[in-house]
């Protein structure tokens, strides 16, 4: 249990704070200004991606939580001017790099100069906050302030290799749930040959978008409702294996629909538009696991409290 205890605010905290808000405010909208063109790319990328469409979310969620918990946060100002150098200067080295990626000749893919310059614009921001702020306001609201990292987009090596894997993930999940109801199947890389009927694990069917979202959904209800670093951890893994069983039991469904009912059963909905419904699925086993680590948590065994 956090046992930390912050005495009470002084007036002249509380000014000290509030003028260092009004500084940050005006550095924010300096920064909105510089970063202003790739900031509006990213808003028009992420409106035409199914992946990424989260993304203009996470800085209100991540106020919305500071502000929930204003409460809990210090007061206390303490710049740290060493931190907000090397933020700094990460920064502007991570916004030169993109700024000579645009160059004419330039091979680099969209979504990776969106990565990098939006990953500066949060560096300078984090320097700001440092410098103006300080480190114990820093620790304080830590997470909301990391949670922010979401709203740089997934570099286009990184998505790749993910659905990669989960399509391979999936599809292995998928052949074992046919070969438990009995249904022949024959995996041959990512083909997978039923009775009289063939599915092939595309790109599409890897589930990575309700992956992230499932993600995301594990961070927020492990810090929101969980307190040991051991519980968290474990919600938050959970969600590999269990996005992987998922996207594998929905590729089962639609095989066995294939072949049991009807083969035009590939184009029917529950395969075009079926993801919010199999995502709902994986919440019941994903509730069930936070309860336990709930009760877990809050109720320590007697082992936990006679080594306290």
């Amino acid at each position: 249990m956090d046992t930390t205890i912050y005495k009470e605010p002084t007036v002249e905290s509380r000014l000290v704070l509030r003028r260092q808000l009004n500084w940050l405010a005006v550095e924010v909208i300096l920064l909105l200004v510089c970063f202003g063109r790739p900031l509006y790319d990213l808003l028009r990328f992420t409106n035409h991606s199914d992946l990424f469409s989260y993304i203009p979310l996470v800085p209100f969620i991540s106020a919305y939580l500071i502000w929930t918990e204003r409460k809990q946060i210090t007061t206390e100002v303490r710049p740290c001017r060493i931190g907000a150098a090397c933020a700094f200067i990460a920064g502007a080295c991570i916004a030169a790099i993109g700024w000579f990626a645009t160059r004419p000749g330039s091979t680099l893919d969209v979504q990776d100069y969106l990565a990098l310059m939006t990953l500066s614009f949060l560096l300078f921001f984090w320097g700001a906050c440092l410098a103006l702020l300080g480190s114990k306001i820093m620790r304080d609201a830590a997470f909301p302030f990391l949670f922010l990292i979401l709203a740089v987009p997934m570099p286009s090596a990184w998505d790749a290799n993910v659905r990669t894997f989960l399509q391979y993930a999936s599809a292995y999940a998928a052949e074992m749930f046919f070969k438990l109801v009995g249904t022949p199947v024959s995996l041959v890389d990512l083909q997978m040959n039923l009775p009289n009927f063939g599915i092939v694990v595309a790109p599409e069917c890897s589930g990575i978008h309700s992956t992230v979202v499932l993600f995301i959904t594990s961070l927020l209800a492990a810090y929101l409702f969980l307190r040991r670093a051991w519980t968290r951890a474990i919600l938050v893994l959970a969600v590999l294996p269990l996005a992987i069983l998922r996207n594998g039991f929905r590729i089962w469904v639609i095989g066995e629909l294939c072949v049991h009912v009807n083969h035009n059963m590939i184009d029917s909905p529950i395969h075009r538009k079926g993801g919010p419904v199999f995502f709902a699925l994986s919440l019941i086993p994903f509730l069930l696991l936070l309860v336990f680590l709930r009760k877990r948590d809050f109720n320590p065994s007697k082992t936990d409290l006679s080594s306290t």
